[in-house]
């Protein structure tokens, strides 16, 4: 069993998880970089809305961000990421399967 302050770790990142939102931005960075404008075209959010998820999403190290000039560019933190929102997904897809 993990020490006690690790499990708590455990459970706050698990709650950023708990959002859709932030779910669809991490979906759509899973494969490139986008600044927020693009991330909230293809999300249909708000740049606002999109800015503050990301905010909680950075918090966590979800997200990295890098400046390029004016630029913000923003992509998943590594490939944990990816791989819990498969795993998640196939978990959910199979539970439907079986009803």
């Amino acid at each position: 069993m993990p020490p006690e302050d690790k499990l708590y770790d455990l459970a706050d990142f698990f709650k950023v998880f708990s959002d859709s939102s932030r779910i669809k931005l991490l979906y759509v960075l899973m494969d490139t970089e986008l600044c927020v404008g693009e991330i909230a075209e293809k999300t249909g959010m708000s740049q606002s809305a999109v800015s503050h998820q990301l905010r909680t999403l950075k918090q966590m190290d979800l997200v990295k961000f890098r400046r390029d000039g004016k630029s913000i560019w923003y992509s998943l933190s590594d490939d944990h990421i990816k791989n819990i929102l498969s795993t998640g997904y196939e978990h959910i897809c199979e539970e439907h399967e079986e009803d």
